[in-house]
């Protein structure tokens, strides 16, 4: 899940010694010719589920259909170990979502840029806030995944007191973390729960009405709340990730029309604000 910050480290590749020729020869022959192989968490909803209904398994399909390839996936958690146990041992060719800049994959070029958000009742005493910093989030209880990058602002403006944590990294086939941090904000046991955006407006677009989801994009100190998302491919796939640097320029709009459906919002792609389609 690109929302934690696991995946928020630089890339380096290195193809010393090999000719250009040689290594595009190389990397491309281990990507398949007969299907569309992605590597994918089996029970990560609103992204991907073994069932389909993701958004991601929607980008799949339709980066498949653009290639007259079958989708084929290859599951794992989205955990420790998935990159080693997928892409690495060759059993898939592509993550669809990820953080720019993972060490262990080669990103392909942005296809979203997304922001943490603040999730609070739509009718509610904090509706208008748009940072961390608000003086009406004081006194407020709210939701965290333990060591994701807002919890340097919570605690910076002296609001992990009263916060309640969460897991960062589970198996979603048996914890969810999201889920549970929405429930106990639909219970009142905590006043305001903070996600990822791509997690948050999904879910509460489809399971929890009447509330409200906010990018936190007004932070002026770091860490940054807002990270752009690629597609990881093996590092050296340099031939591999062009051919995904070109379906994505050419079909911006049809993956910007998946991602809206679905409920994720889309932010510019420097943070600073909400994204205009169509602009």
């Amino acid at each position: 899940m690109p929302a934690s910050a696991k995946t928020l480290v630089l890339t380096l590749v290195c193809a010393l010694g090999l000719t250009t020729g040689s290594v595009f020869a190389q990397t491309s022959d281990l990507v398949s010719k007969v299907a569309f192989r992605v590597c994918a968490d089996p029970a990560n909803l609103p992204m991907s589920h073994e069932n389909g209904a993701g958004f991601e398994n929607k980008l799949a399909e339709m980066f498949a259909d653009k290639l007259g390839l079958p989708v084929q996936y290859s599951w794992y958690p989205m955990a420790t170990g998935f990159i080693r146990n997928t892409l690495r041992i060759n059993k898939c060719d592509v993550v669809i979502g990820y953080a720019q800049g993972h060490e262990m994959v080669l990103n392909t070029n942005h296809y979203f840029t997304s922001a943490y958000t603040l999730v609070v009742p739509e009718d509610g005493d904090m509706a208008g806030v748009t940072a961390l910093s608000d003086p009406a989030l004081q006194g407020k209880s709210l939701g965290i995944i333990a060591g994701s990058p807002p919890a340097t602002h919570m605690a910076r403006n002296r609001l992990l007191l009263k916060a309640k944590a969460y897991n960062l990294v589970v198996d979603r086939r048996h914890e969810s973390p999201a889920i549970d941090m929405l429930n106990d904000l639909k219970a009142g046991e905590i006043d305001g729960a903070i996600l990822w955006g791509p997690i948050a407006g999904p879910m509460v677009k489809s399971d929890y009405p009447g509330y409200k989801v906010i990018p936190l994009i007004k932070e002026e100190l770091p860490p940054r709340l807002f990270f752009r998302i690629t597609m990881g491919v093996r590092q050296n796939e340099k031939v591999w990730k062009r051919k995904l640097n070109s379906l994505i320029r050419r079909n911006q709009d049809e993956i910007n029309a998946i991602l809206t459906d679905a409920g994720v919002p889309l932010m510019t792609d420097f943070g600073d604000g909400v994204k205009v389609l169509g602009q």
